[in-house]
């Protein structure tokens, strides 16, 4: 898989990316050192906690589809709401609204440093 090169267009590559089913390739979008959010409440970081969210995602079956809403960059960091769903059919399992941070990597590709899965839901308490 390659990575984006273009900021607005990783929450494409990151779908992409999951319904490969390979938590290899998901886990290269990632910059493991950052932050992810699997499910509300709970950030996690460092690579054994990154490959946990990613197999705990992936065992949700369907299809991952993720719009961008926007996307800000800033010379080599990007930020970007999205709304995303992974659905079987017509079934939705499940939707958010995230919010992810991006930053540019030396060879100009681009990898998320904090995913915030549902950073952008409504009733989201900090």
């Amino acid at each position: 898989m390659n990575l984006p090169k273009r900021a607005e267009d990783a929450h494409a590559t990151l779908a992409a990316a999951f319904n490969t089913g390979d938590v290899a390739t998901v886990m290269n979008m990632y910059d493991v050192t950052g932050i992810i959010v699997p499910e509300p409440g709970k950030p996690v970081s460092g690579k054994e906690k990154f490959e946990e969210s990613i197999k705990a995602i992936l065992s949700i079956k369907g299809k991952m589809e993720i719009k961008t809403v926007y996307c800000l960059q800033t010379g080599d960091i990007a930020v970007g709401r999205s709304e995303w769903s992974i659905t079987d059919g017509d079934e939705v399992k499940i939707s958010a609204k995230g919010i992810e941070v991006m930053k540019q990597q030396a060879n100009g590709t681009w990898k998320i440093i904090v995913d915030h899965a549902f950073g952008a839901e409504g009733n989201l308490v900090a």
